[in-house]
Parts: structure tokens; sequence; C-alpha cells
């Protein structure tokens, strides 16, 4: 299943411009700094498992992209634009 570009639209609004994404086969991967930290699939935020992330979102679920991929943490809490926000940085210096 593609995710909708609304719920993409949502994600970015409130954040810094330092945020990107490019399309990748009817999903969106998610940039900060020029650094790949997550994406949007089947309209889920996940971000890639680095220590701060797992520091941030000690009880997100683990769930795959799609099959056959790495699994990555779940952002259940996508409405706090602050916390998004400081997930993605700490992310980026991991990466």
């Amino acid at each position: 299943m593609a995710s909708d570009k609304g719920y993409l639209t949502f994600l970015l609004e409130g954040l810094s411009e330092e945020v990107s994404w490019r399309p990748m086969m009817g999903e969106f991967i998610l940039y900060f700094r020029g650094k790949v930290v997550g994406g949007v699939y089947d309209d889920r935020l996940l971000v890639k498992p680095t220590r701060s992330a797992l520091a941030l979102l000690p009880d997100a679920p683990r769930e795959l992209p799609y099959p056959g991929a790495k699994e990555m943490l779940l952002v259940e809490d996508v409405e706090n634009k602050g916390f998004l926000q400081a997930l993605l940085e700490a992310v980026s210096k991991e990466v």
C-alpha cells in the first residue's frame, strides 16, 4: 500500500527546512541535513534504530518498512513536532 502525500505533509508541518523528502516506490524517504533518517511507509513514520532513537523511543515497536528490510522504530507520537524535530536531528548525527 502506498503512503498518502497528505500524511507526509502533516508530518512535515512545523518541522525545520532541514527535513526533506524524496518519493520512493509509493513511499517517502526522510532526510535531515541530507542524511537518511527514516521514512513514511504505509502511512507510518519509521526511523532508523540508532542509539539516540532507542533512548528517545524506548518502548517503540520495531516494524519492517517493507518485506526483507531491516527493522525500524515506529514513531507513534507524530503530533509533537518539537519531539519529532529533536528525534530526526539526533538520528542524523548517528547515521
